[in-house]
C-alpha cells in the first residue's frame, strides 16, 4: 500500500479512536454536576448517578479517639472564600441562650483544619438504626435512631480565641476499617472514605427551594424520629439553637424547612413528595450503602422527601441570601382531607407558596393547627443546585393575619 495510503488510514483510525475515548469521557462525566453549579466550592465531585457528593475529609482528635469530619459553613465570609464553603453568617448566632451549642475546640491554627484539632465531644455511631413504617408510611410503628452525640458535642464549632461559627459535622471515628455498609463507625450517609487523598463520599438529598431542584446533606436532628427519617445523628442539644418559626430573623440561626407528612406517593417527585413518600417508594428501612442497588436507584429516581427550604445562598438580593443557614426549623405539613380529595396534594416546589396554601386552610400542622415550627432541628448544609440556580421566591409571602405572629 502506497506510504501516504497508510499514513492517511492511521490518522483516521487515531481519530476514530480519540473520538470513541472523547464521547465515553462524555458519557463517563454526564452525570456528573458542573461545579458551576455547586454552592460549596471545596467539593471534588457531585455524582448524581448515585447521590453522592465528594467532600474534604478533615481529622481531629477527642481525647485519645481519632475522629473524622467535614466542614460545609462557616459565619465568616473570608474563611468561606478560603475554604470553599457556603458564608452562613446567622452561625454566630448559635450561642444565643445556648452556650453548649458551639463546641469549643482547640487548634494552634486560627482557622479550622489548617492543624491537629481537639474536640470535646463525639458521636457515636455504633448503634443501629431501626424504622418501621406504619400502615402509610408514615408516622412509623417505631423508630430507633443509629448514630447519637454525646452531651458535649455539637457540629457548630468555634476555635478558642477567634469568632467564626463552623459547621463541621462528625462523619467517622478509628483510625481505619471503616464500615460504610453496616455504619458501626461511620454516619448512616457515609459511601465511601478514602484516607489517602483526605475525602469521604455522602448521600446527599434531592429537595427543593425558591421554585428550583436543589441538593443538601443532612448530618444531625435533634429528634430522634427526624434522626431516623434524615439518616443522620440524634443530638437533642440543637433543639434549643435559636429561635423557633423566625426564619427571617437576623439574629437567629434557623431556616424553615417544610416537610409533608402525606403528600402524593410514586417513584417520581414531582408529583410525590414527603415523609410517607420517602418511606415508602425511598426504602427508608434499609441500610444506605453503594452495595445496595435498588436504594440508590430508587433515591435517584425521586425518593427522597425532596422537602422545601426557605432561604438559599444563591438568592440575587443579598440581604435574603444572607438569611442561609445550614441550620432547618422543621415545618411539618399537612394537606387538608378537602385539598387530598381533590388530588391537589401533589409535590410543592416554593416555601412561600405553601405559605399561601397555609393561609387558604389546605395545609396544616398535625392535629389540624395553623402551619408552624415542630421546634426540631436539622443540620441539613445545602451544596448545590440542579439546572438553575434559586434566585427568588416564586410569590409573595402571605401578610400575617390579626392576633398571629408570621412563621
Amino acid at each position: 500500500m502506497d506510504q501516504r495510503l497508510k499514513s492517511a488510514f492511521r490518522m483516521i483510525a487515531f481519530g476514530c479512536l480519540a473520538a470513541i475515548c472523547a464521547a465515553a469521557q462524555t458519557d463517563n462525566n454526564s452525570n456528573l454536576l458542573p461545579s458551576t453549579h455547586f454552592t460549596i466550592k471545596s467539593l471534588k465531585k457531585v455524582d448524581l448517578s448515585n447521590n453522592t457528593a465528594t467532600l474534604p475529609l478533615y481529622k481531629g482528635k477527642v481525647g485519645g479517639t481519632t475522629v473524622w469530619y467535614v466542614i460545609t459553613d462557616v459565619s465568616d465570609r473570608g474563611i468561606a472564600k478560603e475554604l470553599g464553603v457556603n458564608f452562613a453568617p446567622r452561625l454566630k448566632n448559635a450561642g444565643t441562650g445556648c452556650p453548649g451549642c458551639i463546641q469549643e475546640v482547640k487548634s494552634d491554627k486560627k482557622v479550622l483544619g489548617k492543624d491537629d484539632v481537639e474536640f470535646k465531644g463525639m458521636i457515636d455511631f455504633k448503634a443501629k438504626r431501626i424504622f418501621v413504617p406504619g400502615p402509610t408510611g408514615f408516622p412509623p410503628l417505631g423508630a430507633q435512631p443509629g448514630a447519637m452525640g454525646d452531651m458535649k458535642y455539637s457540629p457548630l464549632v468555634r476555635i478558642e480565641g477567634t469568632d467564626a461559627v463552623y459547621n463541621a459535622p462528625m462523619v467517622a471515628t478509628g483510625d481505619g476499617d471503616f464500615d460504610v455498609k453496616e455504619h458501626k463507625n461511620t454516619g448512616d450517609r457515609v459511601m465511601r472514605i478514602d484516607k489517602d487523598a483526605m475525602t469521604v463520599d455522602l448521600l446527599f438529598i434531592r429537595a427543593f427551594s425558591n421554585g428550583k431542584d436543589i441538593f443538601y446533606f443532612n448530618f444531625e436532628a435533634s429528634d430522634p424520629g427526624d434522626a431516623v427519617i434524615e439518616r443522620s445523628a440524634f443530638v437533642p442539644g440543637l433543639g434549643l439553637l435559636p429561635f423557633a418559626g423566625a426564619s427571617d430573623d437576623p439574629k437567629g440561626t434557623r431556616n424553615a424547612i417544610f416537610a409533608f407528612a402525606n403528600g402524593k406517593l410514586g417513584k417520581i417527585s414531582p408529583p410525590a413528595q414527603g415523609l410517607a413518600h420517602v418511606a415508602i417508594d425511598g426504602k427508608l428501612t434499609e441500610e444506605a450503602n453503594l452495595e445496595n442497588s435498588d436504594l440508590i436507584a430508587a433515591l435517584v429516581a425521586g425518593g427522597d422527601s425532596h422537602n422545601v427550604l426557605d432561604f438559599f445562598p444563591t438568592l440575587s438580593d443579598p440581604k435574603m441570601a444572607e438569611l442561609y443557614s445550614p441550620i432547618w426549623d422543621l415545618h411539618v405539613a399537612v394537606w387538608s382531607p378537602k385539598a387530598v380529595s381533590q388530588g391537589l396534594n401533589v409535590a410543592q416546589k416554593d416555601a412561600n407558596q405553601i405559605r399561601q396554601l397555609a393561609a387558604k386552610g389546605m395545609v396544616t400542622s398535625p392535629g389540624g393547627g395553623p402551619l408552624g415550627s415542630a421546634n426540631h432541628i436539622i443540620n441539613c448544609p445545602v451544596l448545590g443546585f440542579l439546572n438553575d440556580a434559586p434566585s427568588r421566591p416564586q410569590v409573595p409571602e402571605p401578610p400575617p393575619k390579626p392576633g398571629r405572629i408570621a412563621q
